[in-house]
């Protein structure tokens, strides 16, 4: 079975989250998708896979395989944050350097997230993107020499 898109899971994830009007059981979904994170591996805790710009702590570490795909994990100290990592990694896990650069993640702002969050979980949510997106840049270009 090959692997969704980028595109494709998040028009997965648009429609899960357009079935329910109630913000609170959005809340629900996205703590659902943190539980659902495979747990971190505690020696990848360290300063350095910290997220600067975020409030809470999270983790995030990337690795790629032989083909070229990066893979994802990451963790949170707050279940909110812990579920918004948990749907970017969904989203981009198991893709190339190029294709994560070349993503238009609007699954954030068509499923109303972005307006619902507080300023401050914004911010984290952009650093976490970024951040996705420098390992993404990292590996891009280590596989490019």
């Amino acid at each position: 079975m090959s692997q969704p898109t980028i595109e494709e899971t998040q028009q997965e994830i648009i429609e899960d989250f357009s079935a329910i009007d109630d913000w609170m059981d959005r809340y629900a979904m996205i703590i659902d998708a943190g539980n659902s994170l495979p747990p971190i591996d505690d020696s990848l805790k360290t300063p350095d896979r910290l997220i600067e710009g975020c409030q809470s702590r999270v983790w995030l570490d990337a690795q790629q395989d032989a083909d070229g795909h990066i893979h994802f994990t990451a963790d949170s100290d707050a279940i909110i944050v812990k579920g918004i990592i948990a749907m970017l990694v969904k989203v981009l896990n198991g893709h190339t350097p190029d294709e994560i650069l070349d993503a238009d993640l609007h699954f954030i702002a068509d499923i109303g997230l972005a307006e619902n969050l507080s300023p401050t979980r914004s911010n984290g949510l952009l650093a976490m993107l970024k951040q996705m997106k420098a390992y993404a840049l990292a590996y891009k270009a280590k596989s490019s020499h």
